[in-house]
């Protein structure tokens, strides 16, 4: 059963479009302001749109690279008129972000067929509050509806919450969630859902962790004392290590994901909660800056508003076809 059988990519790009409007009304002002009395692209309007992307949560560094393809494409074409500086940005933004890691590894995001008859094991990493537990969820359902059958690992054995919450979204994802008690070793957990997912012919893993960034040292050890146990039972797991960043959170998503990258080694992003927020922009600068596959966007409450990360998709939602 194909990803989209129950949401067709209309759907998804209506979701888009919304969860984004909040961000697009906000640039869209601001560009619009920049420009206001200029017809041609000058060194003032550069000016003025390096303020509009870096208030935008694009980034610093990212925004100069943005800026530095727009001075190289204006001093080739001699001349270029501010009413084409939305089409500009949109070709310079996408093709920035084509020269970053492969996002679409499949339609389904990961690639999720099984390694050796053994289930693929994605270890799930994120402060609290950033829509990890939710995240989990709603691709649990996705996946389940796309015809793989789903382990869950409540492995962040720290908040009572979490793993009730966890068991929730299992039970309406059509999962099987393994949990323990509330203060037990997390490592633990994550072995006995791998066993079990192993002994029982699973497609998928998904590991929640703690979501604390209390010490880098004692995130670091604790993330690598769960990768090590779930090895002693898949030799290759986590075969991903998805860290789950709170776009509305603008420059603080930057900060976790530099702290996280620091810690264990992160092979893909998702980047929840865009819609409500007019920061958009952190997905292109998180993207651009820490070189690891944006895979996932949250834009909405729905199950069907977790997105694949689509580069073109985005930016044309971002600044209009």
């Amino acid at each position: 059963m194909a990803f989209f059988d129950f949401f067709s990519k209309k759907e998804n790009k209506e979701n888009l479009d919304k969860g984004l409007e909040k961000t697009k009304e906000s640039v869209f002002s601001k560009i619009t302001r920049a420009v206001a009395g200029k017809s041609r692209v000058d060194d003032e309007v550069l000016d003025n749109l390096e303020e509009v992307l870096i208030t935008s949560d694009v980034g610093v560094d990212t925004t100069l690279r943005i800026i530095r393809r727009i001075e190289e494409r204006a001093a080739r074409d001699k001349y270029m008129n501010t009413s084409e500086l939305n089409r500009i940005l949109r070709e310079e933004i996408t093709a920035l972000l084509e020269e970053n890691p492969s996002q679409n590894r499949s339609e389904l995001g990961f690639d999720f067929e099984k390694r050796g008859g053994d289930p693929v094991v994605i270890m799930v990493v994120g402060v609290n509050g950033v829509g990890k537990t939710t995240t989990i969820g709603k691709l649990a359902a996705q996946l389940v509806k796309a015809g793989k059958k789903v382990y869950i690992g409540a492995a962040d054995t720290f908040r009572a919450a979490a793993i009730d919450q966890l068991e929730v979204w299992a039970q309406r994802a059509g999962a099987v969630m393994i949990r323990q008690e509330m203060g037990s070793d997390p490592a633990s957990v994550a072995f006995d859902t791998l066993k079990s997912a192993k002994a029982n012919g699973a497609d998928v893993v998904l590991i929640d962790t703690a979501g604390r960034l209390h010490n880098k040292i004692n995130l670091m050890n604790e993330l690598t004392k769960i990768r090590n146990v779930m090895q002693k039972v898949i030799p290759d797991a986590p075969h991903e290590v998805m860290l789950v960043l709170d776009g509305s959170t603008g420059q603080n998503a930057y900060e976790q994901a530099k702290q996280f990258t620091q810690a264990t080694q992160v092979t893909s992003l998702a980047v929840t909660k865009l819609d409500g927020t007019a920061k958009g922009g952190v997905v292109i600068g998180i993207s651009d800056t820490f070189r690891i596959p944006v895979m996932y966007i949250g834009v909405g409450e729905g199950i069907d508003h977790l997105q694949v990360f689509d580069r073109e998709q985005f930016v044309d939602s971002l600044f209009g076809e």
